[in-house]
């Protein structure tokens, strides 16, 4: 009787944590706008002992800040000297980020753990609510549009990717971004107008990026290599939408096919076959030239001296 008590009461546990889970993946995810000093709240609902709160961002190996009761706090790289715990309250793991840039944007999570409750968490997602309300966003145009606005240049060993300004919009903000994963946009560099002043940021581990006064962003790669290969894509803030154009970047490897390569390869071939058959001709018309010299000497010899010729010849 006590064991089928354990087994009920065992999966009673079960269902009671399958459906806290449930509601923990169904919450609401908080939305804060990107601004200097925003703060990211994580206010953690039920009493008891903190142990440590940690702040992480989606798709980042380290976390973005560690706070622990005995030992202190701990920054990453990235945000040291940008982050700070507000702690209003014991179970308050609460921060704010002051020099704001748009690589801040994302989705961030804060756990806190706690005894006995156990671990609390919450999602935040900071976003740039800047963008007009009435914006629709279209991903698509028409080859000569995107052409005009998105250019590639390649010159020897570098490149040039830039954003060019559509025709008869009004521009507010540009981001030149590059794909490095599966559905992952990584912010290049950013170009936008603010309070009637031009704002440049540039995120790039290649190249240098330049923002020109007409919102044009432009990205020079020097020495491209095959980490620069992929797809980059320009976004557009204008009245009348948000427009996005992408392109991509083929750089081979130094023992892959280059077209350059093969079609000197194919010269270089050519012209050797061309000579090799010009020699080959050559000596063959020597040859049939020598023979028929030998013919016409033999016709003009005195029967006498022909068969004297014959001799010498055998010998």
């Amino acid at each position: 009787m006590e064991a089928v008590q354990k087994d009920r009461w065992y999966l009673l546990v079960l269902l009671f944590l399958t459906f806290i889970k449930v509601a923990l993946l169904q919450r609401e995810v908080e939305t804060v706008r990107l601004e200097e000093g925003m703060v990211l709240s994580c206010l953690c609902p039920w009493k008891g002992n903190l142990s440590m709160v940690s702040w992480t961002k989606t798709f980042e190996n380290n976390p973005v800040a560690v706070f622990h009761p005995e030992f202190g706090k701990s920054f990453s790289h990235r945000y040291r000297d940008r982050v700070e715990f507000l702690r209003t309250s014991p179970l308050d793991g609460s921060i704010s980020i002051k020099n704001v840039t748009h690589q801040d944007i994302g989705n961030y999570q804060c756990s806190v753990q706690t005894f006995p409750q156990g671990p609390w968490t919450t999602d935040i997602q900071v976003e740039d609510l800047d963008e007009p309300p009435s914006f629709n966003i279209t991903d698509t145009a028409l080859p000569e549009e995107a052409l005009a606005v998105a250019q590639l240049v390649e010159e020897e060993n570098n490149a040039t990717i830039r954003c060019i300004q559509p025709h008869n919009v009004t521009i507010y903000q540009v981001i030149l971004e590059r794909k490095l994963r599966e559905h992952i946009w990584n912010i290049i560099g950013v170009c936008k107008q603010v309070e009637g002043g031009l704002v440049s940021e540039d995120y790039s581990d290649r190249g240098r990026v330049d923002c020109a006064d007409s919102l044009e962003v432009s990205l020079h790669l020097t020495g491209i290599a095959q980490e620069d290969s992929g797809f980059y894509r320009c976004t557009f803030n204008t009245d009348v939408g948000v427009r996005t154009y992408t392109m991509k970047l083929n750089v081979s490897t130094p023992g892959g096919f280059s077209l350059k390569l093969y079609m000197m390869y194919v010269y270089i071939g050519a012209g050797a076959s061309a000579v090799l058959l010009l020699i080959v001709i050559l000596i063959l018309a020597m040859r049939r030239r020598k023979q028929s010299r030998r013919v016409e000497y033999r016709v003009k010899l005195h029967p006498s001296q022909k068969q004297k010729w014959r001799q010498w010849h055998r010998q």
